[in-house]
C-alpha cells in the first residue's frame, strides 16, 4: 500500500488539445478516491497517467514518494480494472487469475496458494475451471478483480468497471467493491461518470469538468456544501435544485424573493441560518441562485415546524416507492421535490416545506458558492 502525490499534471495531446489543466491531489495511504464528472472532462486520461498508460505532459506524479513518471507500468506496483473487464478467453478463470504471477515467474506452489486465496476472498471457488464465456458479467467482474488482486499492489486503479452491468448487479458490485477495500485496505482510485458510485464508495471525491477539478473533499462536503453549481448539479440524484432569487436583508436576516412565473405565485423564504456577514457588502438585492436540495423541499407529513411554508404548484409526479418526487416551476427553472408516497399531488396547489436550515446561495453569474446555512 502507498500514498499517491497528483503535483500540477498537465496534459497536452499532439494536436495542442489541452484535456488536463494543473491536477493537484492528496490521496493518503489507504484511501479510496473517486475521480467523477461527465464524459471528456479528464478523469480516465487521469487514471491512465497514474498507470503509466499515458505519458505526463507536465507536473509529478509519486506512489509511495516515488516519483514515477518515467516509470514503465510494469515497474509502478498497480493493478488496474478495466471497464471491458480485459479477461483471456481462451483461458480458464484459475490461468486469467495466474497469468501476471506467471509472468513474473512466480513459483508454481505460491501461485496456487494466491489462487486460492484470492478465489476465497471473491468467493468464485466453483469458477476457476470456467472459461469467461461460461460466466456472468458479475463473476467476470470478479475475475478481472481477482487478477488485480493477486498481484498485491501498492494502488489499485478502476476505469467504470460496473458500466457494463445491470442495475440490480451495479448496486451489489458496489457493495463487494467497498467491502473487498474494508477488508484491505489498497489505495484505490476509481474512474465513475455515476455520482451514486462516488458518494457511497469514495473516502475522497474529485469532481472534474473540462480537465479541471472543481472540488476535492469527502462525500459529506462535496454534497452538502458545493463550490460552485457545476458541483450542486451533478452530485445528486436527482440534482440540487437552483432557484433564481434575489436576497435582501430585513430587520437582520437574509430573505430570498422568488419572482412569479407561470402558475407559480411569487414568494419570499426568510434564511435564518445564513450569516449575514458571509453575504457581500451591498445595500441593492443581490441576485443569487437558491439552492435547495430535492429532501428539503417535502411535504407537511415530513416537515417539522422549522421549515418554511410556501404554496406551490405542482406540474408534474412521479412514484419511486419511497417517494413521490414532484416537479414544480419555481423562478421560470424546473426543480424536484421529494414528498411522502401517499401525497395526492398531480396537477394540484400544495403546501410544501422548505428546510432553510440547509441551503446554499451561488452567485448568479459566476456560479460560485456565496453562502451555506449553519445548523
Amino acid at each position: 500500500m502507498a500514498s499517491l502525490v497528483i503535483r500540477n499534471i498537465r496534459k497536452t495531446f499532439p494536436n495542442g488539445v489541452e484535456v488536463l489543466k494543473g491536477i493537484n491531489l492528496d490521496i493518503a495511504d489507504g484511501e479510496f478516491l473517486i475521480l467523477v464528472g461527465g464524459s471528456g472532462c479528464g478523469k480516465s486520461t487521469l487514471l491512465n497517467m497514474i498507470a503509466g498508460l499515458e505519458t505526463v505532459t507536465e507536473g509529478e506524479i509519486a506512489i509511495g514518494g516515488k516519483r514515477v513518471n518515467d516509470l514503465p507500468p510494469k515497474d509502478r506496483d498497480i493493478a488496474m480494472v478495466f471497464q471491458s473487464y480485459a479477461l483471456y478467453p481462451s483461458m480458464s478463470v484459475r490461468e486469467n487469475i495466474a497469468f501476471g504471477l506467471s509472468l513474473r515467474k512466480v513459483p508454481k506452489a505460491e501461485q496456487d496458494a494466491t489462487i486460492a486465496r484470492v478465489a476465497k476472498l471473491l468467493q468464485i471457488e466453483a469458477l476457476l475451471d470456467r472459461r469467461p464465456a461460461q460466466l456472468s458479467g458479475g463473476q467476470r467482474q470478479r475475475v478481472a478483480m481477482g487478477r488485480a488482486l493477486a498481484r498485491e499492489p501498492q494502488i489499485f486503479l478502476f476505469d467504470e468497471p460496473l458500466s457494463n452491468l445491470d442495475a440490480k448487479l451495479r448496486v451489489e458490485m458496489r457493495s463487494e467493491i467497498k467491502l473487498l477495500h474494508k477488508r484491505l485496505g489498497i489505495t484505490t482510485v476509481y474512474v465513475t461518470h455515476d455520482q451514486i458510485e462516488a458518494m457511497t464508495l469514495g473516502d475522497k471525491i474529485a469532481v472534474m469538468k473540462d480537465g479541471v477539478v472543481q472540488q476535492f473533499g469527502p462525500p459529506d462536503d462535496i454534497y452538502n456544501r458545493p463550490v460552485n453549481t457545476f458541483v450542486a448539479g451533478f452530485m445528486g440524484s436527482p440534482p440540487m435544485n437552483l432557484i433564481p432569487a434575489t436576497v435582501v436583508v430585513e430587520a437582520g436576516v437574509a430573505v430570498a424573493r422568488v419572482e412569479e412565473h407561470g402558475k407559480q405565485a411569487a414568494f419570499t423564504l426568510p434564511l435564518r441560518h445564513i450569516a449575514v456577514s458571509d453575504l457581500p457588502p451591498s445595500a441593492a438585492p443581490i441576485e443569487v441562485l437558491l439552492g435547495v436540495r430535492p429532501e428539503h423541499m417535502t411535504d407537511a407529513l415530513r416537515a417539522d415546524t422549522s421549515h418554511e411554508r410556501i404554496t406551490v404548484h405542482v406540474d408534474i409526479t412521479e412514484l419511486t416507492g419511497a417517494d413521490t418526487l414532484a416537479f414544480v416551476t419555481l423562478g421560470g427553472e424546473r426543480c424536484v421535490c421529494r414528498l411522502h408516497p401517499s401525497a395526492p399531488v398531480h396537477d394540484h396547489l400544495i403546501e410544501l416545506a422548505v428546510d432553510t436550515r440547509s441551503v446554499a446561495l451561488f452567485d448568479r453569474a459566476t456560479g460560485r458558492a456565496i453562502a451555506f446555512s449553519s445548523r
